[in-house]
């Protein structure tokens, strides 16, 4: 988490043997150092790259967040009786609540470098929804996806009042100090593994275009050493050089012909044209409260939607906004955005805040927006094998913090992730297409909830491990933990860099109550 070379001078080789000043955080942990820099990280929070090399990187986070948008929408809309039009809308929401939530995320909220985007929690309490309204008769489909986008918005506003409640009342904090980088590491590393449906699986949809991808951005990894002027540019933006190539050889396929004759499954996976985006979508629009009407409150919908609330961690008042404007599912921190932060070596917060002026653009205008949500799944789903997986090997680093030769931390480890993949699995194979999970109690709202929170490798890797990790032996292995360098960053006075990293812009901290900080 330190600084970067472009802003301070490195220290003499003498200083980086030395130990570190009690100023930081874990100057109190055990005996075993852990690294507390990521050195070949180029631009930490607070320091930026060039405009025209931040232009391009935050095209660049709108791309791959563009995908997951674009998954769940082809997931969801079909089913709820909506056409390419109103796919398009609901394309443009998403986007448009993107950008206005991952700006509150990084001015006001976490302040890190963290896109927001749609996140699959949402989707189950969804199909629920949708099931439910199946057996109702309307007179027209586009009637049933508008009662059921009501619906939706009701059941996200009402859940939001559950995580403003959890997050102004501290409780978020206060269930921090259960955890420790023990628990930390399955946790984010399911986060990563957790997604793997939507890695190779996805890509072998249209294997001829998602393996080269994958093979491309292979490549890139070992020809950015070939050249020295090579290397920012492949190291920085190939994945966008890598997708620009196979999105254009897709072009070509289609245009050439070679999926007339192929099966449905194919040409929804292959064809650059199959969504029907670009024609479809308005030239100008922009979204706005309550565009599918006014919103509709069920009791037994809004518990499930409260159990994805709490699965993803969403921020509550971004979920408040999500249910107003009428978004599909509420918005969490997109996993493939933070494994690109790994994959370029560049983590500025300016870089990510800079992409939100392309989900506005791209979700006001649609016809722009509709030619880049043609880019075929295949393609994003190459670049999520590399960029999940970085978020994996992510979450194992953080057992440098603790004692990684303790029998104790293993077996916590290994249980809390191996039950955080297996755990999930059984669920969402035994989860029919309309939504219904394998606890099928009387109660709905009720099997909507532990269906929905079981269903998510994180929420499962979490509840394992913070038991395990907290009633096993805890007391007495308190240094093996890892705790005395966690300890501080639960409070955000306890290190002397959070201000340095984490102040709020133009002096807002001075007017907002201190209990909120």
């Amino acid at each position: 988490m330190g600084d970067t070379a472009h802003n301070h001078q490195q220290p003499p080789p003498a200083m980086v043997a030395a130990p570190p000043p009690s100023s930081l955080a874990f100057s109190k942990g055990p005996s075993w150092s852990p690294s507390e820099t990521l050195q070949s990280l180029e631009y930490c929070i607070h320091s930026n790259p060039s405009w025209p090399q931040t232009f391009l990187l935050a095209f660049q986070h709108y791309i791959v967040m563009l995908g997951t948008t674009v998954l769940i929408t082809r997931t969801l809309v079909n089913q709820m009786g909506g056409d390419p039009g109103d796919a398009a809308r609901v394309i443009q929401t998403l986007l448009f609540m993107s950008g206005i939530n991952t700006l509150l995320q990084t001015f006001i909220g976490t302040r890190l470098p963290t896109v927001m985007g749609p996140s699959y929690a949402f989707v189950l309490p969804v199909l629920s929804i949708i099931r439910d309204y199946n057996d109702e008769t309307f007179s027209k489909e586009h009637d049933r996806f508008v009662a059921i986008m009501r619906t939706i918005q009701g059941s996200l506003i009402v859940s939001s009042f559950v995580n403003i409640i959890l997050g102004y009342s501290k409780g978020w904090g206060t269930l921090t100090r259960l955890l420790s980088p023990i628990t930390v590491v399955p946790v984010v590393c399911v986060v990563g593994l957790g997604l793997f449906m939507r890695g190779f699986p996805l890509l072998a949809n249209c294997v001829e275009l998602g393996l080269p991808m994958l093979i491309l951005l292979v490549i890139c990894q070992y020809s950015k050493n070939l050249h020295s002027s090579a290397r920012p540019l492949l190291e920085r933006y190939g994945l966008l050089f890598c997708g620009g190539i196979i999105w254009a050889f897709a072009a070509i396929l289609t245009v050439a012909g070679a999926y007339n004759n192929v099966g449905y499954r194919t040409k929804q996976s292959c064809r650059t044209d199959r969504s029907y985006l670009i024609s479809s979508s308005p030239w100008v629009r922009v979204p706005y409260p309550f565009q599918w009407g006014a919103p509709i409150f069920r009791a037994s919908h809004v518990f499930g939607m409260i159990g994805a609330a709490l699965v993803s961690s969403a921020e509550g008042v971004g979920l408040l906004l999500d249910g107003i404007f009428g978004a599909a599912v509420g918005s969490t921190a997109s996993v493939e955005n933070v494994g690109l932060l790994g994959h370029t070596y560049i983590g500025s917060r300016r870089a990510v805040q800079v992409s939100t002026g392309f989900m506005f653009f791209f979700s006001i205008f649609g016809k722009f927006g509709g030619l880049f949500a043609s880019i075929p799944l295949a393609i994003f789903a190459a670049a999520y094998c590399v960029l999940y997986g970085i978020v994996a090997a992510i979450g194992i680093s953080f057992i440098q913090f603790s004692n990684n030769n303790s029998m104790r931390n293993h077996y916590v480890l290994g249980l809390a992730l191996f039950l955080g993949i297996s755990i999930p699995q059984y669920f969402v194979s035994n989860t029919t297409g309309d939504g219904h999970g394998p606890i099928r109690a009387d109660g709905g709202w009720f099997n909507d909830i532990l269906n929905t929170v079981f269903s998510s490798p994180p929420a499962v890797a979490m509840i394992v491990g913070t038991l395990l990790d907290n009633l096993l032996e805890a007391r007495n292995n308190i240094n093996d933990r890892g705790i005395p360098w966690w300890k501080p960053f639960q409070n955000r006075k306890g290190d002397s860099r959070s201000a340095e990293f984490y102040g709020m812009p133009i002096r807002i901290n001075e007017w907002m109550p201190t209990r909120y900080l």
